[in-house]
C-alpha cells in the first residue's frame, strides 16, 4: 500500500490486515507496543489510558463526517426497529362482512350484514364499537430491518507511516 498517515483508516477487500494496518474492530492494544497510534487516538475508542488503547470498531457500522451534532467516537443507529403506532402513516384496515341477514338492531358484538332495509345510518356521537371480528388486524410487534443495501468490506488502520502533523 502506498505511503500513508498514522491513524489512517482506509477500507480493504481483504479478510485480513496487511502489515502496518490493524483492523478496526475494537480491539485494544498496549500503549507502550503503540505509541505513535496512542500519541494521535489516546482513549477516544475505549482503553484504560494507562496500559491500553482501544482502536475504532467500525463492524456493522457506516462511518460519518464529524459535526456539531455528531463527535469524534460517538456510535449511533440500529440495525432494526420496532415501529410504534404514532410512527406508522395513515392507512385504512380491511372490514369484515357475512352474507347473512341482519339479526342485530345494534351493531354493538355485531359484524355487517345484509337487510332488506337500508344497512347504513348517520354518524352521531353515540357511536358503538363493533365487535374485534369486523376490522382485521394488521401488522406485529416483531422488529424489521433498518438497514441500507449494503456491501461488506473490512475497515483498517495505519499503524506506521507519515506522523500528521496539525496546522
Amino acid at each position: 500500500m502506498s505511503e500513508c498517515y498514522v491513524g489512517e483508516i482506509r477500507m480493504f477487500s481483504g479478510n485480513y490486515a496487511p502489515l502496518g494496518w490493524l483492523m478496526c474492530d475494537g480491539q485494544l492494544l498496549s500503549i507502550s507496543e503503540n505509541e505513535v497510534l496512542y500519541s494521535l487516538i489516546g482513549t477516544t475508542y475505549g482503553g484504560d489510558g494507562r496500559m491500553t488503547f482501544g482502536l475504532p470498531d467500525l463492524r456493522g457500522r457506516v462511518p460519518i463526517h464529524t459535526s456539531p451534532s455528531h463527535y469524534l467516537s460517538q456510535a449511533a443507529g440500529t440495525e432494526t426497529v420496532t415501529l410504534q403506532t404514532l410512527e406508522m402513516p395513515m392507512h385504512t384496515h380491511a372490514a369484515a362482512a357475512q352474507k347473512a341477514t341482519g339479526t342485530l338492531a345494534s351493531p354493538t358484538n355485531g359484524v355487517w350484514a345484509t337487510t332488506s332495509t337500508n344497512n347504513y345510518a348517520t354518524a352521531t356521537s353515540s357511536l358503538t364499537n363493533m365487535n374485534s371480528a369486523s376490522i382485521s388486524t394488521a401488522g406485529s410487534t416483531l422488529p424489521h430491518d433498518n438497514m441500507m443495501p449494503f456491501l461488506a468490506l473490512s475497515f483498517i488502520i495505519a499503524t506506521s507511516g507519515i506522523y500528521p502533523t496539525r496546522p
